[in-house]
Parts: C-alpha cells; structure tokens; sequence
C-alpha cells in the first residue's frame, strides 16, 4: 500500500458491512465478521477512531475530528488512522466507499 492508496482513501468513506458487528467487553471492542469469522481487537481509541469513520463523510474529516478532539498532531493521527483502516479493510470489517 502506498502512498496513493492513502490518498484515495482518505478521499473516501468507510462504512461497517452489515455482516460486521462490534461489541464492547471488558474496555476493549471486538469487531467480527460474521462471514468470514475475521476480527480485530480494538483499545479505547482504536474504538473512538471506528465510531468517528463510520460518522464522517470522509476518512479525511474523521481525521480532522479525532485531531482536534484528541488535540494530537494531525500527521500523527493520520498515520494511525490509516493503519487502522488498512488493518480492518484486511480483514472486511470495514469498506471503502469511494468519494462520489
């Protein structure tokens, strides 16, 4: 994945597909797809990341949310951002929905 890759998805929006679900237990999330039986743990923030995706109409704007919540870098927040993403697109708990 390079650096073009990350520049379209940050263009684009991810939705969770309707056979991913995710639940809280014991202060972290499990998201799991249900066809496949792939999933991911997800920490506090990893958590707060996926909610602000799945709310903004980019991975862009989700990125500029989370750095002006959190007060962190921009650069830092994007890099983790898109490793996320990466790592849930992987495993189709998330989808990249093209800017239309």
């Amino acid at each position: 994945m390079g650096a073009g890759d990350d520049a379209s998805l940050l263009k684009s929006c991810v939705r969770v597909p309707q056979v991913v679900v995710y639940r809280e237990f014991r202060g972290e999330t499990v998201a799991l797809n249900l066809s496949s039986g792939q999933y991911h743990g997800l920490n506090p923030t990893a958590t707060k990341m996926l909610d602000s995706l799945v709310e903004s109409a980019s991975v862009d704007a989700a990125v500029d949310r989370l750095a002006n919540e959190l007060g962190a870098p921009r650069a830092v927040v994007e890099r983790d951002v898109l490793a996320l993403c990466r790592n849930l697109r992987a495993r189709g708990l998330i989808e990249q929905v093209p800017d239309p």
